[in-house]
């Protein structure tokens, strides 16, 4: 949900997909079930299954399909009546859309290779026409090379120095000692060091803002620096983050795991407790059913761990992380539907500023135009039409909407919160206890990956390393 560099005109490019794709490719083992035994390690009694894998986004689905693969007897429990998690393909104006996670970047080599893998077709977001950006006399209209490529600067200038600090963006501790100072951080800190002038401020303060969960004050700056550094530690490349679609959705991907795999999975079905007795783990939802397992693995956002009771407790790394919260608490994805006349346009306000501090052409419809839009803001009430209206028009954009189509993420019982965006200090002092087991439980999230956290890359790459745990063979 970025935008900082040049797009107006930009023409499809491939680079070459990291080697970890190929890898992540090869043929999958015999799929046969392995009936249940009693065993001396399970003090004789008999699992109902394996494993057993909460929660059906892509880092759950991702550790079926490994264990699967492994020959593992699996259940997948997910709380939804869908699968997905915190993506989930919608449709709205007669499009595709995304109510949740969006665009992907096949040079993530975790997603990349799931995309060549199931030979996926990626759509590109069409060019920006016009920008709008806010100033000290207010919104100001730029062109897009013109309004991005200052926002370009100011974030080079930020983030100067990732390639020494996050010299190895997969392993975000590789220089812990330099990153001890840099984590205490928020990116208020980062935009007051760089001592710029209130124009340049404007350009990017709405995006750190949001990002961080409504205040720049709130985020981390080492947060947004490991993105960049995992972009290739340039503009250009943070702005292809936010370029590719999966043309069918994001289920589609989803879909085609759960079709190799074939786990069972029982939707509408949260997860009370969970109890590990050291030789099989019991995993109890909510309507009361009880089912076991020798291995769990635990795929819930970390925000949502705490509305389940585990026996033993959790480790304190992730009874830290789900107290004070990994993903943004306030965070509420909304598509506006507006009638013809705007265009592809682009709207960013300034901190503080408009509810809606975030806005980006997506489609045409037989109607108009949709647009995607993100709030940090809990006064906004997204499905007031009125109010969205009067925020858009706080960018300097004028749109006559029709209708909205919303969900707010942090009121989302099982989400508990959006994208993931680390505070100060939590890298350097929760990881990386967070991606450990726990006796028979292993935990995956896109919120604690090593690198892509707060994307799709994350979760797969957290549900690989989860199912090597399950499957004793880390």
């Amino acid at each position: 949900m970025h935008t900082s560099g040049p797009i107006s005109g930009r023409r499809p490019t491939r680079r070459t997909l990291l080697k970890a794709a190929g890898a992540a490719a090869v043929a999958t083992a015999a799929l046969a079930p392995v009936a249940p035994a009693a065993s001396a390690a399970t003090g004789g009694a008999a699992a109902d299954w394996d494993v057993i894998v909460i929660g059906a986004g892509f880092a759950g689905i991702t550790a079926a399909r490994e264990l699967r693969a492994r020959g593992k007897r699996v259940l997948v429990l997910e709380a939804r009546d869908r699968i997905g998690g915190r993506t989930w393909t919608d449709t709205y104006g007669g499009q595709l859309i995304e109510r949740g996670g969006t665009w992907v970047e096949p040079t993530q080599p975790y997603l990349g290779a799931e995309l060549t893998r199931y030979k996926l077709a990626l759509e590109e977001d069409e060019p920006i026409s016009t920008t709008w950006l806010p100033t000290p006399n207010g919104p100001r209209q730029f062109t897009p090379e013109d309004g991005f490529g200052r926002m370009g600067t100011v974030f080079e200038r930020m983030f100067d120095g990732t390639r020494t600090y996050f010299e190895k963006p997969f392993q975000p501790l590789y220089r812990a000692d330099l990153l001890q100072s840099l984590d205490k951080l928020t990116l208020r800190d980062r935009l007051t060091q760089l001592a710029l002038t209130p124009e340049e401020e404007l350009l990017v303060n709405g995006q750190t803002a949001v990002y961080a969960g409504g205040a720049s004050t709130d985020g981390a700056f080492t947060m947004f620096a490991h993105w960049w550094a995992l972009a290739g530690h340039t503009n250009a490349g943070w702005n292809d983050t936010m370029r590719w679609r999966i043309a069918k959705g994001t289920t589609a991907l989803l879909q085609a795991m759960v079709n190799e795999a074939k786990p069972t999975i029982k939707l509408s079905s949260p997860v009370a407790s969970v109890n590990d007795t050291g030789t099989l783990v019991y995993v109890t939802t909510t309507s009361g059913t009880r089912y076991s397992a020798t291995a769990v693995v635990v795929a819930m956002p970390v925000n949502a761990l705490g509305t389940v009771k585990f026996s033993p407790s959790l480790p304190p790394a992730l009874t830290t992380a789900t107290t004070q919260g990994i993903a943004v608490k306030n965070a509420v994805k909304l598509w506006i539907h507006a009638r013809k006349g705007a265009g592809r346009v682009y709207g960013q306000g300034a901190e503080g500023g408009s509810p809606i501090p975030m806005l980006l052409p997506f489609k045409e419809t037989s109607e108009g135009m949709l647009y995607v839009a993100f709030s940090t803001d809990p006064r906004l009430d997204p499905t007031n039409t009125a109010q969205v209206k009067k925020a858009v028009q706080q960018l300097g954009v004028n749109l006559d909407v029709i209708g909205v189509k919303a969900h707010d993420w942090g009121r989302d019982p099982y989400a508990r919160g959006g994208w993931a965006f680390r505070k100060p200090r939590q890298l350097t002092t929760l990881y990386p206890e967070v991606t450990y087991t726990s006796g028979r439980l292993s935990f995956a999230s896109g919120d604690i990956a090593n690198g892509w956290s707060g994307y799709i890359d994350g979760a797969i790459e957290s549900g690989l390393r989860a199912a090597r745990q399950a499957a004793g063979e880390e």
